[in-house]
């Protein structure tokens, strides 16, 4: 009995310094890996305080705003079909590294331009890691995390992301100043090379590493992020999911002929088009450009962006917290029904006389905007997308729908600043409205309810749905 008590007083130290490594690992690869989110969320986000001063150096015409900004967008949309291939063939940690790579020199490349082709390209170039990163760092996190965090670390991302946008808000707002556009764009190369240089001292991860037949490398990361004994059992579950996967993914192609998975599909791909149609990128990309047609200087309207990044942060958190409770459905009707009300208020906002307190008004509108669809249909829609396809066909049936995501972010983009000097903000927005009417009732009609199912049961029920609804 006392050899027992004194073999549980020396296993406790030792489980407690596993435990310990273990979390600080966890913590460093999360805080390493996250920066491609961030990254995402800074390149997409900065150009809103670049685009007035580019306006006057290049003599842009908002077709070429349009240009400049979609030109991104377009090339996240091939790198999120690059990133899935590229991670498969080199590793999820020299992918990212690619990535980081790409996002150095295309930041370096942006922010030196001299001509607005080349500024063009540039930008399509460094679209190509954005669209990589957002396909891979999840991947990543979700593959070296241990199971019982899994979910709180991949949804870290998504909270980096936003975070990012953040901090290019308020970059914008102090080097607005100086009408500095090329140190907002190419400051984006610091956390670039911050990533680059980590990612030296992460491995890949334990599937990974099981795919290429290196027992010995998956075993080693998992002994850095699970109790010993837990180590083979681990490996031995994944390797059976990865051959569960590798068969299904040889029948996808043929399940895609099934019409409740073709159904399925085509949903998932209505869900991607409806997070990006009801105009949130539009508020994103352009809010100075929005806020100084009331009226607003330039460097007031960029500061004031600060506030849509803020709440976008806050938001996401509510919305990850409010997922698991509210369900999915509730959440994206309801936001949908919110983000409706703020933009039809927004559009009657700007045919009120320019002054401070409309400035104001529009502002808070579009926070409020951005608070509904943060908290609801962004969570909401990227959830679905990952909850809701059969294993057979979710890597290809994920992949459509987010290159169509990507897709029409690129056509708002475009499309956004012609309109709006075409038929004015009111008219805009009201269309962004009616969008969210339309987007409400498709997912009222069509939207899944995944709450509180494992995955195995959700395939049985969607099936059993999406049968009737056909017939």
């Amino acid at each position: 009995m006392a050899a027992a008590t004194s073999q549980a007083a020396s296993a406790g130290p030792r489980v407690s310094a596993q435990a310990r490594n273990a979390k600080r690992f966890i913590v460093g690869i999360a805080a390493i890996a996250a920066l491609g989110g961030a990254l995402f969320g800074y390149d997409t986000g900065v150009i809103s305080g670049a685009l007035p001063f580019m306006e006057d150096h290049f003599g842009l015409t908002s077709l070429g705003e349009g240009i400049i900004t979609s030109a991104l967008l377009i090339g996240a949309a091939f790198g999120s079909l690059i990133g899935g291939r590229m991670s498969d063939a080199l590793g999820r940690r020299n992918s990212l590294l690619w990535a980081g790579a790409v996002f150095i020199g295309g930041a370096l490349a942006v922010a030196l331009s001299p001509t607005l082709p080349f500024m063009t390209v540039a930008r399509f170039v460094l679209g190509l890691a954005v669209g990589s990163a957002s396909v891979i760092t999840p991947l990543y996190l979700s593959e070296i995390a241990p199971p019982h965090i899994r979910g709180r670390l991949v949804s870290f991302n998504s909270l980096m992301i936003v975070s990012g946008q953040l901090l290019a808000y308020l970059v914008n707002a102090v080097l607005a100043h100086w009408a500095a556009w090329r140190w907002m764009l190419g400051l984006a190369a610091l956390p670039a090379v911050a990533l680059f240089v980590g990612l030296f001292f992460l491995p890949d991860t334990p599937r990974w590493y099981i795919s290429k037949g290196r027992q010995d490398d998956a075993a080693g990361v998992l002994r850095r992020t699970l109790p010993v004994e837990d180590v083979p059992a681990e490996l031995a579950r994944i390797d059976q999911a990865r051959n569960l996967e590798a068969d299904a993914r040889r029948g996808a192609w043929e399940q895609l002929r099934t019409p409740w998975v073709r159904r399925l599909l085509l949903v998932g791909i209505g869900l991607a088009a409806v997070q990006q149609i009801t105009g949130v990128n539009a508020v994103v990309y352009f809010a100075p450009k929005i806020l100084a047609s009331t009226g607003l200087g330039t460097g007031a309207a960029i500061t004031a962006t600060i506030a849509i990044g803020a709440i976008s942060v806050l938001a996401t958190t509510i919305g990850m917290s409010l997922i698991d409770r509210v369900g999915r459905r509730p959440l994206l009707i309801n936001g949908l029904a919110g983000m409706t009300v703020s933009l039809a208020l927004l559009g009657a906002a700007f045919h009120l006389p320019h002054s401070g307190a409309v400035s104001v008004l529009v502002l808070c509108l579009m926070v409020l905007y951005m608070a509904f669809m943060q908290a609801t249909l962004n969570t909401g829609v990227w959830l679905l997308l990952a909850e809701m396809f059969p294993l057979k066909v979710r890597g290809l049936a994920m992949g459509a729908a987010v290159f169509v995501m990507w897709v029409v972010n690129f056509a708002v983009a475009l499309v956004f600043p012609v309109l709006l000097d075409a038929v004015g903000a009111s008219t805009t927005f009201w269309f962004f409205g009616v969008m969210c009417v339309l987007s409400l009732l498709f997912c009222k009609r069509y939207a899944p309810e995944t709450k509180g199912l494992a995955l195995e049961d959700l395939e049985h029920e969607l099936r059993k749905t999406a049968e009737a609804k056909a017939g």
